[in-house]
């Protein structure tokens, strides 16, 4: 088999997240959330550009999971992020996510799924290891409109990361 110098995984993932920031942008121009849409939307807290309160990252140190659906506001899309209010034990909170830093995209209202490969920490090219979290790992709605932050799992195992690098 020949070497993939176009790197298509790069650019499917790419496109992938594409989706994402179209269906956000979309839900950004209405204000709300179409029909029984919402979304969980799992990313990487350490991942560059990503800014969460102190709280929020000493709480969630590797990746947390948030839920668009009934409480959120001042969503704002550009081509590389996107910032939105939240609240998180009524307490209100600004996130700034960039696309490169999700790991997951679910909307349980048509069981449309999206996973990335997106490493957990930048380590040397000989050790480099991410934790591949179960699928249950995804937090659960919380109560009344109150959003949830996620909820912190165990790894379920690990994978080397190279199979996802850059073949030379």
């Amino acid at each position: 088999m020949g070497q993939d110098h176009i790197r298509y995984d790069i650019l499917a993932q790419d496109a992938l997240r594409g989706v994402i920031r179209k269906v956000l942008t979309e839900v950004a121009a209405t204000g709300r959330l179409p029909g029984d849409h919402h979304f969980f939307i799992t990313f990487l807290t350490g991942a560059p550009g990503v800014r969460i309160s102190q709280h929020l990252k000493t709480k969630y140190v590797e990746q947390m999971t948030i839920v668009v659906q009934h409480q959120f506001w001042d969503l704002k899309v550009t081509d590389t992020q996107f910032e939105i209010g939240l609240s998180f034990s009524d307490t209100p909170e600004r996130l700034v996510i960039p696309f490169n830093a999700i790991r997951g995209f679910y909307d349980p209202s048509v069981n449309f799924e999206l996973e990335f490969e997106v490493p957990l920490v930048e380590e040397d090219e000989t050790s480099a290891e991410i934790t591949a979290y179960p699928v249950d790992a995804v937090a659960k709605p919380a109560g009344d409109g109150e959003q949830s932050g996620g909820e912190e799992k165990k790894p379920a195992s690990v994978v080397s990361l190279d199979s996802f690098r850059k073949k030379q």
